[in-house]
């Protein structure tokens, strides 16, 4: 189950690459920028801005779980079946009603890869698999990324490793730059904001450092959660002394992804306002670089 294919992509690993985002995460962190891969199964996202207001095409075509009152679309979500989904797919002609999610095969997959094979050989580029979280689904994972490195791709894994080690080290063969997420190395906070395990994840990033790899590691700092001093130097005291990797890269909070909570009837928990602490961020990566480590700043 994939959600996207963006292609042409300078922001994912070296040179110019596809980016095939993956469904499904196993945390469920306040802050996600990307609600609508979450879950594995496929969603309706639904913007009412884009609505035309004298359309009935969705609640024509799915009555029993689209209505309209009083000019008002309501999806009930529980009870959109199969048959909905396929309707939906490709519906509204706004495009104010969207699918997410779609089962493809590694084939499928693979065919719109090599289309851009030109590029990543003249740009050093290559594919990087994203989500959600790629290794919830690892076999179609391995199979991707097995199938690019017999074709000469270069090959990246955003990933967050909240996941069994199994789970990656089936596919760490193909791999050669894993892009890394650490939120945080206290227990109970991670939990109340992400709920998950940061043992998992501090015990997979340790099993990885064993590993022959590259690695960036990615630092999101979210006010309340890890914004602060004592939370960052311990991240990084951790990165310093059991990752072998000298990049980090911070990414300051920001809310361009807060709309599509709206579009999912999620609700939304995390700051309404986007991190704005110049000294905060210079501590950062001063810290960091006073423990060798090379800070990079993401907007």
């Amino acid at each position: 189950m994939i959600f996207n294919v963006q292609r042409y992509s300078t922001h994912d690993g070296p040179g110019i690459r596809t980016v095939v985002f993956l469904k499904g995460c196993s945390l469920g962190c306040y802050w996600c920028q990307n609600p609508e891969s979450r879950s594995a199964q496929k969603q309706v996202l639904f913007d009412k801005r884009l609505c035309i207001k004298d359309c009935q095409l969705c609640v024509t075509f799915c009555p029993n779980a689209i209505t309209r009152l009083n000019e008002r679309i309501y999806i009930d979500r529980n009870k959109l079946t199969s048959a909905d989904y396929e309707t939906l797919q490709h519906l509204c002609p706004s495009l104010a009603m969207t699918v997410c999610g779609e089962i493809k095969s590694e084939d499928d997959v693979m065919e719109m890869i090599n289309k851009d094979a030109a590029f990543y050989q003249r740009s050093g580029g290559g594919v990087t698999l994203s989500g959600g979280e790629p290794f919830m689904q690892p076999t179609l994972s391995q199979n991707i990324l097995q199938k690019c490195k017999q074709q000469g791709y270069h090959t990246a894994v955003e990933t967050c490793l909240h996941v069994p080690w199994k789970s990656i080290q089936s596919s760490l063969d193909f791999i050669d730059l894993f892009l890394a997420d650490l939120k945080h190395t206290d227990m109970k906070i991670f939990h109340q904001w992400a709920n998950g395990s940061a043992k998992r994840i501090l015990e997979n990033f340790k099993k990885l450092a064993k590993v022959d790899k590259k690695i960036i590691i990615r630092i999101p700092l979210i006010q309340g959660f890890n914004a602060n001093r004592n939370a960052i130097k311990s991240m990084i005291d951790f990165i310093a002394n059991e990752i072998p990797t000298n990049e980090i890269h911070f990414l300051p909070y920001h809310t361009l992804g807060i709309n599509k909570y709206n579009m999912l009837d999620m609700p939304y928990y995390a700051p309404s306002e986007p991190l704005d602490d110049e000294d905060l961020i210079q501590y950062a990566t001063t810290y960091a670089k006073l423990k060798n480590l090379t800070a990079i700043l993401r907007g």
